[in-house]
Parts: C-alpha cells; sequence; structure tokens
C-alpha cells in the first residue's frame, strides 16, 4: 500500500487524524481520546495489519511531550508512524500497547524511566535503567544534574 493509499484508508477510519507527509515515512497525528482504538484498530484491521511496533519512543519540546510509535505490517509492506500529543508535562499519561505489541512492554518501560510518562495499565510499570531512588527524567529538557556540563 502507497503512502497516499494508507492515508486514505486510515482517514476513513478515523476522519480526525492529521497526517505530515514531510518525513521519510507517513506520520499520523491522533489525539489522546482516540489512541487506544486507532492503535487496536491498525494491529488488527486486516487490510492495515501492522503487526510489528518497531520503536516507539517520547519527544519532549518544553511546552509538550510527543509520543511517537512506529509500526510496520511484515504482511503488507508499509510503514506508518503515530503521533500522539501530550499536553501535559507535570503528569503526562497515555494508555499502554503492551497488550497489542509485547514490544512495547520494555520501550513503554524505557519512555517511563527518562521521560517520565505513566503507562496506564502496563503490566510492569517501573524503570528499566535507572535505579529506583534516582531522582527525575534525564531526557527532559528541563532536567538538571549537579554533574551536567552547562555551556
Amino acid at each position: 500500500m502507497t503512502n497516499e493509499e494508507l492515508k486514505v484508508s486510515v482517514s476513513a477510519l478515523y476522519p480526525a487524524i492529521t497526517f505530515d507527509e514531510t518525513g521519510e515515512f507517513l506520520n499520523a497525528i491522533s489525539s489522546v481520546a482516540e489512541f487506544r482504538s486507532v492503535m487496536k484498530t491498525l494491529r488488527h484491521n486486516k487490510e492495515l495489519e501492522f503487526d510489528f511496533l518497531f520503536c516507539l519512543t517520547c519527544i519532549d519540546w518544553k511546552t509538550h511531550l510527543m509520543m511517537v510509535y512506529h509500526l510496520m505490517s511484515k504482511t503488507h509492506k508499509h510503514v506508518l508512524v503515530l503521533k500522539v500529543k501530550l499536553d501535559d508535562t507535570k503528569d503526562p499519561q497515555i494508555e499502554s500497547v503492551a497488550d497489542i505489541w509485547k514490544t512495547a512492554i520494555f520501550h513503554e518501560r524505557e519512555v517511563f524511566d527518562l521521560f517520565g510518562v505513566n503507562f496506564k495499565n502496563h503490566p510492569d510499570m517501573r524503570r528499566i535503567l535507572l535505579d529506583e531512588s534516582w531522582d527525575g527524567f534525564p531526557l527532559r529538557k528541563n532536567y538538571v544534574d549537579e554533574n551536567m556540563i552547562s555551556i
């Protein structure tokens, strides 16, 4: 399926989704409210069948966080990036997709550990890289450490 065909298919299912075609992959932007439904549809719809979550990360834009999910269909050979804006930087939360793609279990723990995003209904939400006593989230723009070199 081409990016244009993919865009048409996803838009037919979720008209509120917007698209950004400036990068290598087709980028879809979903609301937090629709996110869980969109992800289940992307995984289980036979026309789309995104059966592989190959990257899950977060971006700190200072005013908000952006969750980024890279999905691939090994069956249909198409790729989609789904982004979700999290406005609450004090207590960022989003539903887990670990029950949809098992690879998300560790990716979500990493994002929790380094960005502080809480994944609701995650089966094992705890730090994965840093010690449990670690204070703060080192990949956030507002993170300060006494050992950091400032310019």
